[in-house]
């Protein structure tokens, strides 16, 4: 029985992991977590290099969504005001339809900040662009991340079902 509520569990997390991805709820750590509750169920067995290897993986992805906005607006030009600012519209567009809230409060929060910096509209814009940017390269390498967290699992219980079934 612990098995089948580990399996579901495990199902559950890494889907909702793969959502957190684009969504504002920790996609990774929940695919990571999806992972081990397979892994100690009878239905996977995953190699310890693997499972430290998204470990890894899983904490530098959390790390680089957080400073992927504020990397991009300094790669673009941009100021401390607009990596500021881009942090706090993040956070602000969290409250207002999550998923594009996040995209618009960063880019805003950036302009705004680089203009309260003094900075020009055109260079604001562009430091607005790159934290955009930034934070659309966070999601992509967390979608990535859990997608092949999902694959692996999905495989593992796979495999089980084929050996039971077959």
């Amino acid at each position: 029985m612990t098995d089948i509520i580990l399996a579901i569990l495990s199902i559950v997390l890494l889907l909702t992991g793969l959502a957190g991805a684009v969504l504002p709820i920790p996609g990774p750590p929940l695919s990571l977590a999806g992972l081990f509750c397979l892994h100690y169920s009878k239905y996977a067995n995953f190699d310890k290099r693997t499972l430290i290897v998204f470990t890894i993986l899983t904490i530098a992805m959390s790390i680089l969504d957080y400073y992927a906005p504020i990397w991009g607006t300094k790669k673009f030009g941009g100021t401390k005001f607009g990596a500021w600012g881009s942090t706090i519209g993040l956070l602000v567009g969290l409250f207002f339809i999550p998923a594009i809230g996040m995209f618009i409060g960063a880019f805003v929060g950036a302009l705004i900040g680089e203009l309260i910096g003094g900075t020009s509209f055109d260079r604001a814009v562009k430091a607005a662009i790159g934290s955009f940017i930034g934070l659309a390269t966070g999601i992509v390498g967390k979608v990535l991340l859990c997608l092949a967290m999902l694959i692996l699992g999905g495989v593992a219980l796979g495999e089980y079902l084929v050996i039971v079934l077959g």
